[in-house]
């Protein structure tokens, strides 16, 4: 499950300026928010940074290393 949509969201940020944010194109933003490309690890740092003012004590595995939920799990 992606969560960037919905953290780029909390921020109240549009793609076009998370890509001003990152200094890339709205194109190569939204391809790293689909999931297609990877975030580079200074980008990811850059995104922790923007969220530390909601989320104090987030870190980068739970930005974009969100727990993969079993078929099991989801049962229980």
């Amino acid at each position: 499950m992606n969560l960037i949509p919905g953290y780029r969201i909390m921020l109240g940020k549009t793609q076009k300026e998370m890509a001003v944010f990152f200094n890339i194109s709205v194109q190569a933003y939204r391809m790293k928010e689909k999931g297609k490309t990877p975030f580079s690890d200074e980008e990811k740092i850059l995104f922790k940074n923007l969220l530390q003012e909601i989320f104090p004590k987030i870190t980068i595995d739970e930005i974009f290393f969100a727990p993969k939920v079993s078929k099991v799990e989801q049962k229980a």
